[in-house]
């Protein structure tokens, strides 16, 4: 739920010009997410919106011009340790095991390092299929990850 809101929230500020948390809420109810102040409020930080100058001297919610902000070294690095449950090696194929609920969002993140080793993800809800490449042992991508949760 989370990761589709934050993707709708992000869809919603570049589409709109968004100022207040109010605005935002109330977007948000239109799509079918239905949340407080207080959970905008941590979804505004988690996905580092900022308020950017906008037309008619205004502010409103955006993304820092020259800053990455869909995914972070340190927050994959929580995702992985607050998340990862175990993983198992079958062939060229990773199953990791996740908490219920957050096998997308740790799959986001591993794909958004570009980790040549990685061919890709494949996420449900708390198992995800890491593709090994050739060139990689799957052993090796999984002391990578291991590395990355010490």
């Amino acid at each position: 739920m989370k990761n589709r809101r934050h993707k709708m929230i992000r869809e919603i500020v570049e589409q709109q010009n968004i100022e207040t948390q109010y605005q935002l809420t109330e977007e948000l109810m239109k799509h079918g997410f239905h949340v407080t102040q207080a959970t905008i409020s941590r979804d505004i930080k988690e996905l580092g919106l900022v308020k950017v100058a906008s037309a008619n001297n205004t502010f409103r919610y955006g993304f820092q011009p020259g800053v990455a902000t869909i995914n972070t070294f340190d927050r994959t690095r929580k995702m992985l340790r607050d998340n990862v449950l175990k993983m198992e090696i079958g062939h060229n194929i990773i199953v990791m095991k996740t908490l219920p609920g957050t096998a997308q969002g740790v799959a986001f993140c591993l794909d958004s390092l570009g980790w040549k080793e990685l061919l890709g993800t494949l996420a449900g809800d708390d198992a995800i299929f890491l593709v090994a490449s050739d060139t990689c042992e799957p052993q090796d991508l999984v002391e990578k990850i291991h590395s990355l949760m010490l």
